[in-house]
Parts: C-alpha cells; sequence; structure tokens
C-alpha cells in the first residue's frame, strides 16, 4: 500500500515538472539575459584602476592586488578579524571617467565573493553604471551581475543600456560590489572612442562613514542604492565606506586612522556592532574624542541604529552628543535612528526586521540629506 502511495506521488511530481518544464528564467524572459560580448564586437579595455580612469574610496590601498580599505599594515592587535576579512569588500569604491564610446563593457576578476540568501547578487556582488544626462543629472544605466556560481571565472558583460546619442565624452560612473572583492577591473569602449579623465567632483574631500552591516550596504540590492552611496551622489563627494559586518567595535586603532584623514564629513554609526550599551559607553565617545581632537573643525553626524531600536544604546549614543555640544562643539549633529524609516517603519523596510531593503536606505537618505547638506555647508 505504501509502495503504491509513493508511486502515485512520484508520477504526480513528475508531470508537474513537465508541465513547469526545464527552462531557466534568462530563456522564459529576455529582459533577464546578461549581454555577452560577441566573437565580432571590439573592444578596447583600459585598467580601471589607472589613469585616466580615477577611483575613489580606498585612501590606504597601495594599488595592488584589488582594493582594500584598511590600512595595510593592520593585524588582530588593532581590530578583529572580521574587519581584516571585511576590508577586502569593495564597499563604497567607484570608478569614474569619461567616453564618447556608444557602448560600455566590464571585465573583472573577484577576489572574493559573497552569494547571501538575504541579499540579491546584483548588490553583494554586481556592479552599477551610472551616467550624466544633458542637464547634468546623474542617471542609473544599468547593473552587471556575475552569473549564477561562475564567479571563479573572469566576469566578460556588457552595460546593457540605451542612452542618447552622444553629441559628446559623457561622465560614466561605476559603483563597486558591497559584499564581493574585486583583485582586477577593466572598462571596455570601440576602438574609435575616446577614454578621458573625469572633471573635478563638487565637494573634492570625501564623506567617511563608519558602521555596521547596514553601513556597508545589507541588504541594497545594487551598489548605488546604498544609504551612503546615495548621500555621495547627491552632493557630488567621493566615499569612503568603513561599513563593516558585525565587525565595527570602535576601536582605537581606527579611530586613529580616520583622524589622520582630511575629510569633508565623517558619518558615526557604528551602534549595532557594539555587544551592548554598556561598551558603547566605553568606546564611542573616546572614539569621537580621538577624532575631535585631531579635526577640530571637521563636521561629525552621529546616528544610533535603524530598526531593533534600545533606549539604553540610543542613550549612550546620544550621550557622546551632549557632551560634545556643552563643551563648546558646533560641529556636531545627532540623528536619532528611530527617525530614519519614518511612518514606513521596519514593516516596509527591511528584509529581517534589522537590514534595511532599498526603501528603507531611500528613507534614510531622504532624512539625512537635509544634515548632510547643513553638515558641509559649515565645514571647511
Amino acid at each position: 500500500m505504501k509502495k503504491g502511495i509513493f508511486l502515485a506521488v512520484a508520477a504526480m511530481l513528475a508531470a508537474v515538472s513537465s508541465l513547469c518544464g526545464s527552462d531557466s528564467i534568462e530563456k522564459i524572459d529576455k529582459n533577464f539575459r546578461a549581454v555577452t560580448i560577441g566573437k565580432k564586437q571590439k573592444v578596447n579595455f583600459f585598467n580601471a584602476f589607472a589613469k585616466p580612469c580615477e577611483v575613489t574610496g580606498f585612501p590606504w590601498w597601495d594599488g595592488k592586488n584589488g582594493p582594500y580599505r584598511i590600512p595595510a599594515g593592520f593585524t588582530l592587535k588593532e581590530v578583529n578579524r572580521g574587519v581584516l576579512t571585511l576590508a577586502h569588500h569593495s564597499s563604497g569604491g567607484a570608478v569614474r571617467f569619461v567616453t564618447d564610446s556608444p557602448f560600455i563593457a566590464l571585465r573583472a576578476v573577484y577576489k572574493s565573493f559573497r552569494d547571501m540568501n538575504h541579499m540579491p547578487r546584483s548588490g553583494s556582488g554586481g556592479f552599477d553604471l551610472y551616467s550624466v544626462d544633458e542637464k547634468g543629472n546623474e542617471i542609473y544605466v544599468s547593473t552587471i551581475n556575475p552569473d549564477r556560481g561562475n564567479d571563479k571565472k573572469p566576469l566578460v558583460q556588457l552595460f546593457k543600456y540605451r542612452m542618447p546619442k552622444q553629441k559628446a565624452p559623457r561622465l560614466y560612473t561605476i559603483y563597486l560590489p558591497l559584499y564581493s572583492g574585486v583583485k582586477e577591473l577593466e572598462i571596455g569602449i570601440a576602438p574609435d572612442a575616446k577614454m578621458l579623465p573625469p572633471p573635478p567632483q563638487k565637494i573634492s574631500k570625501p564623506i567617511l562613514f563608519y558602521g555596521s552591516s547596514i553601513t556597508q550596504g545589507g541588504c541594497a540590492s545594487r551598489p548605488a542604492n546604498n544609504y551612503t552611496t546615495m548621500l555621495c551622489r547627491a552632493v557630488d563627494a567621493p566615499q569612503i565606506n568603513l561599513g563593516f559586518s558585525g565587525s565595527a567595535k570602535g576601536e582605537t586603532a581606527m579611530a586613529e586612522a580616520i583622524s589622520k584623514l582630511d575629510l569633508s564629513l565623517f558619518v558615526m554609526d557604528y551602534d549595532y556592532n557594539a555587544p551592548n550599551a554598556a561598551h558603547l559607553l566605553k568606546t564611542h565617545e573616546k572614539f569621537f574624542q580621538i577624532i575631535r581632537k585631531a579635526q577640530p573643525e571637521l563636521p561629525i553626524i552621529i546616528l544610533s541604529r535603524c530598526s531593533l531600536m534600545q533606549d539604553a544604546r540610543r542613550d549612550a549614543v546620544k550621550r557622546t552628543y551632549d557632551n560634545a555640544v556643552k563643551a563648546g562643539d558646533k560641529k556636531v549633529w545627532f540623528v536619532d535612528g528611530s527617525e530614519l524609516f519614518g511612518e514606513a517603519g521596519p514593516n516596509y523596510c527591511t528584509v529581517d526586521r534589522c537590514h534595511p531593503n532599498d526603501l528603507g536606505f531611500y528613507l534614510m537618505f531622504r532624512r539625512l540629506l537635509p544634515v548632510v547638506k547643513a553638515a558641509l555647508n559649515t565645514g571647511r
């Protein structure tokens, strides 16, 4: 009897499988297909990490073996193992260039790759292409993603996009993966096209963000949809992203390294990764004071966590701000994380009650943009 039931179920499943078919979504819907470079397509490739291209986001990187986000000399004596591992991820990195090419291709070799269960591969390992239209507005063009399970071999694709016919060379920006490392990166253009250096950004000094997985970009669907990148794009400033999933503990060595950089703004957002409120009370104000002592005029924005809020943690973070204001500091701002999602709240803004989705990141960006503009206007 049991055998008969088993055979009947097996037959039913086989029938369902036959009806559903085995074709991939790429065969069913052509919009999901990657644009590969054909044998007849002639492409000139340029090293994205060398002139005339401009790479931003890695102030301590020596230009070898792919971008690295922390000082090369850091060991377990200075930071925890998570930071040392995640420093190879290229979050916050961007490549800017100008070209009149009718197409743009990309060839990448990964140093490390993360295919995460709660975040699209386009965010963890993809590359975003943005351009500037005739009115000077930066617009999203296209994204390139690694094929499923093929991150061990070079990624070679054309960006799939339709842009107006160019009358002159146009500025482009490629945003690098949030949760993967890139060992080599090349940009391909037509053989008769020009590759030129980009113009300076409106704000020449970078905005630096130090914080958790949310700061690093989890769980944006694309690299450019991280709130940090949205903010830097809106004010046209380079970004340094020191977001380290589960690992931003407020170590003294990290504060000292940050304090030596020439920045336009510092955003301090590591509430999430502190084990508890006691750890914040022990490290948060100390971290702030190291940077403030080195740079008395640097604008600093302090954030508390945007989801799973705890009063004790928020109060510990806000204490740093309150003490700074009492001491006469006029270059410091505090934003309560409970305000960042607005009325939408975590019901609509997160993938797991903790990490923002694209809506969550966009609302964070909208809430923080006026604060960032105010801080930059009072900066040096």
